[in-house]
């Protein structure tokens, strides 16, 4: 039986990581600093992080034949994002080690289950009702009003899967948007600010987070990142607070991002849970230049059975994402004070597509 009290990794050990995109080379990356290898499994032949890795297997997550292959061939088993289909993940645990644990990975690709694992520790969440079909989606807006976003259940991101309904929209025409799917009604949040925590905690419950990161969207796609966050003190325990115990509930192994709302409350301020995100996180990006230590590492750390490292910020950091076409401008930031460039090395630059990020440091005034 592989268990998470197996004896930690030592140098020169394998870890699997299923995905082959940036987040993957990142934490492909960080593992090799620290003596470790990754064998990438994706099914996309073009995938980002193939390219920083002796070992890959390229094909579908369907393939048993090669996910029992790629299983011989690791120590542990990772994954880079939650759309790897929870099934692979619980065929590879009969093999190897999966952290985190693949049930997690089941709750947090539905976003109805997930909001409900959220609600049942007394946190709160934006105000939600389930729509699986047209006639409930019509109760749902009785219930949650407009406007509001409705979204699907599984495989959104990035704005991907949503449609907003305003005061006057028609809920047969958003349901004809998202084609049938079984979705979730959201209501809408007049939220002061976006904040986001990421938060490690290895095989023996230990904890560590980083700073609260205050985010900017356009597109539906974080833009800007920014830590400190611009929120009062206590704001900032209880979005720390909030993600340790939702980790710590998971009994979670890894990286894990939790998204949430500032919202006034008369003279104070509420945080609503938005999303889980059971993996290493585009918010915190920054911490690769802007911190002692990693997320990508963190994981790695984690994953590998390592201790954990006390994270300590290098001062005031922003991290900008370069999307699509902005990536063929990256020159112009190769000479520019205190920013640290990262391309992808990903192919077209579509619209929408994350192509790299700039992180820049000031000292701490």
């Amino acid at each position: 039986m592989f268990t998470r009290a197996n004896a930690p990794l030592a140098p020169g050990a394998t870890i699997g990581i299923l995905g082959g995109g940036q987040l993957a080379r990142m934490l492909a990356e960080a593992a090799a600093r620290l003596g470790l290898n990754c064998h990438i499994f994706s099914p996309d032949q073009d995938s980002c992080a193939f390219d920083v890795v002796r070992r890959i297997t390229q094909a579908d997550y369907e393939d048993q034949d090669a996910l029992a292959r790629f299983a011989s061939a690791c120590d542990v088993v990772t994954y880079e994002f939650e759309n790897v289909p929870s099934h692979t993940a619980a065929f590879l645990s009969q093999r190897r080690l999966v952290l985190p644990d693949p049930r997690i990975l089941a709750t947090t690709q539905d976003r109805l289950i997930e909001k409900e694992f959220v609600e049942s520790l007394g946190i709160a969440t934006a105000p939600y009702a389930a729509a699986g079909d047209a006639p409930q989606l019509f109760e749902a807006v009785r219930k949650i009003g407009l406007p509001a976003i409705l979204k699907t259940r599984r495989m959104g991101y990035d704005g991907k899967g949503q449609v907003k309904l305003d005061p006057n929209a028609d809920p047969a025409a958003a349901w004809r948007a998202v084609h049938g799917a079984p979705c979730i009604l959201e209501g809408f949040v007049p939220y002061e600010r976006e904040v986001s925590v990421v938060v490690a905690r290895g095989r023996d419950g230990a904890m560590q987070s980083f700073d609260v990161t205050a985010n900017e969207h356009r597109d539906h796609i974080l833009k800007v990142s920014r830590v400190p966050a611009s929120v009062p003190p206590a704001v900032a325990d209880e979005a720390m607070r909030i993600a340790e115990s939702i980790a710590a509930a998971f009994d979670y192994v890894g990286v894990l991002a939790v998204e949430m709302f500032v919202v006034r409350d008369g003279d104070s301020h509420r945080v609503l849970v938005n999303e889980v995100a059971p993996r290493v996180h585009n918010s915190g990006h920054w911490t690769i230049d802007g911190c002692t230590v990693s997320q990508f590492e963190q994981h790695i750390r984690a994953v590998a059975g390592w201790s954990l490292a006390q994270p300590l910020r290098l001062g005031v950091v922003e991290m900008t994402n370069l999307i699509g076409a902005e990536a063929n401008d990256y020159a112009k930031w190769l000479t520019v004070p205190g920013a640290s460039l990262h391309l992808y090395g990903k192919g077209e630059a579509r619209p929408g597509r994350k192509m790299g990020h700039v992180t820049r440091v000031w000292p701490q005034s």
